[in-house]
This record gives C-alpha cells, structure tokens and sequence, in this order.
C-alpha cells in the first residue's frame, strides 16, 4: 500500500467532499448529446433540475484517442453495444467539439452546477484550464497513462481517478504518480467497466477497503441498469456518485442504452442522499427519537396485591410492557424478596419497595 498520506477530503468548486458529507452527484454527459449543442444544454438543464451537484464533460478528438485504422484491434469486440464498429468511427460520432466547451462550462455555472472534464489527452489541458476547470477526471481506460495523470496533476486541480479494470497495484501506481507530481487533493472510484456493467459485479465490497487501503475519498462510478447499485454504495460510504444521464432515449447515442432519463436522476439523487444519512455511524441507541418509544419495553411491574412482607414469586410479578419498573434482568434477582409495604397490582416494581 502506499506510504504517503493524501487528503480525507477534498474541495471541488467550494464544496467539500468526503466521509460525513452528503454524496457528490456527477451526471456525466458523455456521448449523450448525440451531436447537438441545444441537446447537450438541455441535459445540463435537466441534470441542474434534478438536484446534481457536477456535470462532467469528455474531451477528446478520434484522432487523439486512436488511429484511423481497420487493422485487427481497432474493430471493437466483446458484448457491449459498439460491437463491430471501428474504434475511429465510434470516437468521431462521440466526440464533444472543442469549441462547444466554453458554452457548455458557462451554461453549467448558469445553472449552479459545477462542470469539470475528463481529458483523453494532454493536448486539451490549456483549453481547459482557460476555461478555469476546477478537477480533473481520469478516465479508467486512461488510468494507466502516467503521462497524462502527471500533466493533470501538475495543474494543481483536484483529481479524481476511476479504477475500473485496474488491481490494486494500478490503482496504487496511478496515486504514486499523482503524489509525485505535486498532488495532494485526490479522490477515486470504484468502478466496473462493462457497458452496461452487471450488477453481480459491481463489487461494492470493494469501497471500504479501498477507504481502509488508501485512506482518501472513494466514490462510484456507476454503469449498471437502475439505481440499486449507487444507493448501496452510498449506504457503504461512497461520497462520490457518477451517472450517465440522458434527456430522451431517442434519438439514441453511442451512451443511450447504459443512461439514465432527467426523472431517474432526480430519484438517484434523492436515493443517495437518504442512503447516506442512514448509514450514520456504528453507535446504539437509544436514539433520540427512540426516547419516547423507551416506555413501551417491557419490565418488572406487581401483577397481584403483595402485602407487606410477602415474598415475591411467579404469581405476582411479570415482566410486562410498559418500561418504568425493573429491568427484566432482575426476575430472578428479586424472586423470594419480600415486599417492603403493601403492593398493589399495576405498580411497577422497585427496589425501594422491597424489604
């Protein structure tokens, strides 16, 4: 595990995230803008609605993530939804443009929301950083790019890591790096890279030890179907949830089938937040609300007329709700014991009343 100490918490455009914070929201736009500024606006419309806290961006050209090529390799495989496409041709249709960000960061901070990017490479940083972006995402697919982890890093920006596919040794390598570099404010996800990914391999487990190993703020990066997997992961202590949202599912996107509509986001949101403020802390009550129910416990109260000096048996003592008598520990403690006055039937039992 790593032998330096990064931040518990971190500071993303003044709001502070981390163990006893509410969940930080991330709708993630992605691809879902299906080439459409006003389609890109109205989901940053939407995601400000629903409660978010951030919308982040990705910043690419095909160019920059791959080759223009039809050698093996670059026909996309496996099972998820961009099999058989050319990695080139799928990047171009989902490319944000360069020149929509500025619009995009302007129209997010109009709503009260924060937006941040995750860049693909380190070509788009001056871009961003004019722009004043205050973090950085790294992608999973990137978080083993040392060269763009250092080039975020020396921005002095807040960077968040997503560790999908990564062991534990990558993801200790990636914060190797950062710490290196000069960072100090970082977060990570669990994430499972499968699109959409399962949710038997969510692996949700993972967070607290990822809490324990690398003692920083964790989150989840969440591409399963529904909302289970979040809420849990929040229940678990994830102060960090990310989402791809959509406005509409048709016309779709390369993004649409593994996306969620503007009314789900709202409900995540509040899902997550009600996760987390019952996760509370590992205490026992009685809770403060509990107070009042303390009356309807059981405890040690005359079930028949005792007269002074009578001893106390089975007969005429019964654990019994409410709770103002004795504690029903003491049954067997106060049988034989005589009455130290005349009892009546319905008074709770003390020790004071015994001879």
């Amino acid at each position: 595990m790593p032998d330096f100490d990064f931040a518990p918490s971190i500071t993303i455009d003044g709001r502070k995230i981390g163990a006893g914070e509410p969940p930080y929201i991330i709708a993630e736009l992605s691809a879902n803008h299906g080439g459409s500024l006003e389609r890109a606006v109205r989901i940053i419309d939407a995601a400000a609605a629903a409660g978010v806290d951030a919308v982040k961006f990705q910043a690419y050209t095909p160019g920059s993530m791959t080759l223009n090529s039809d050698m093996p390799g670059f026909i996309i495989g496996g099972d998820n939804p961009w099999k058989g496409r050319r990695l080139y041709d799928l990047y171009r249709e989902a490319a944000t443009p360069y020149e929509w960000f500025s619009a995009l960061y302007e129209h997010a901070r109009r709503c009260g929301i924060t937006p941040f990017t995750t860049p693909f490479g380190t070509d788009v940083l001056p871009m961003l950083e004019e722009l004043g972006t205050p973090a950085y995402k790294i992608a999973s697919f990137e978080a083993i790019d040392r060269e763009l982890i250092r080039a975020c890093a020396k921005t002095g920006k807040p960077i968040l890591v997503s560790t999908g596919m990564c062991n534990k040794a990558e993801i200790t390598e990636a914060l190797e790096t950062l710490h290196a570099t000069g960072a100090r404010e970082e977060g990570i996800f669990r994430c499972n890279s499968g699109y959409p990914a399962k949710l038997e391999e969510a692996n949700l487990l993972a967070l607290p030890d990822m809490m324990q190993s690398f003692k920083l703020p964790v989150g989840f990066s969440d591409h399963t179907i529904g909302h289970a997997a979040s809420v849990a992961a929040c229940a678990l202590g994830g102060c960090m949830i990310e989402k791809h949202v959509i406005d509409v599912p048709e016309p779709s996107t390369p993004d649409s089938s593994f996306s969620i509509s503007p009314g789900e986001l709202a409900e995540l949101v509040k899902l997550c937040g009600n996760a987390s403020v019952a996760r509370g802390a590992a205490v026992y009550g009685p809770f403060e609300n509990e107070n009042c129910s303390m009356s309807f416990r059981r405890s040690l109260y005359i079930s028949a007329d005792i007269a002074v000096g009578e001893e106390l048996n089975e007969e005429n003592i019964r654990c019994i709700r409410p709770g103002f008598g004795l504690h029903p520990r003491h049954y067997r403690e106060v049988l034989g014991r005589k009455a130290g006055r005349t009892l009546k039937a319905g008074e709770p039992l003390s020790w004071e009343v015994l001879a």
